[in-house]
């Protein structure tokens, strides 16, 4: 096949190696591809999706202990606390340019850009 072809399986093909891979004739994904010579890595783990049962694709199972599991929760809460701090930052950095915007109003500053970089220059 060059690489301008497409190859198109018909429904009686897809449900014939989904019932093969479900009964146990074929004892994987990988031997469907091999057998049938399917070339997509995840062709088949959808056909099994849309037309088979879910219990024959793969599953991750992750195996951790105890201290990794409150590590990743003592992660996530700080995580969320640095977020709620960021926002809260975010939030007084605006309301501080507001206070400043008012401020060079009030005393006659026109240009306020060139007035911030004097400002941190002498910082």
């Amino acid at each position: 096949m060059d690489g301008r072809s497409v190859l198109r399986y018909s429904e009686a093909f897809k449900l014939q190696v989904v019932s093969e891979i479900e009964s146990g004739q074929l004892s994987s994904i990988n031997e469907a591809n091999h057998r049938y010579g399917i070339t997509g890595s995840r062709t088949v783990r959808l056909w099994l999706t849309k037309y088979g049962k879910t219990q024959c694709l793969p599953r991750v199972v992750r195996v951790e202990t105890p201290d990794e599991k409150d590590r990743v929760k003592e992660l996530q809460k700080e995580n969320e606390r640095l977020k709620k701090a960021l926002a809260d930052t975010h939030m007084k950095a605006l309301l501080y340019e507001s206070w400043f915007e008012i401020a060079c109003r009030d005393f006659g500053v026109k240009d306020v850009e060139a007035f911030k970089k004097k400002l941190d220059r002498k910082q």
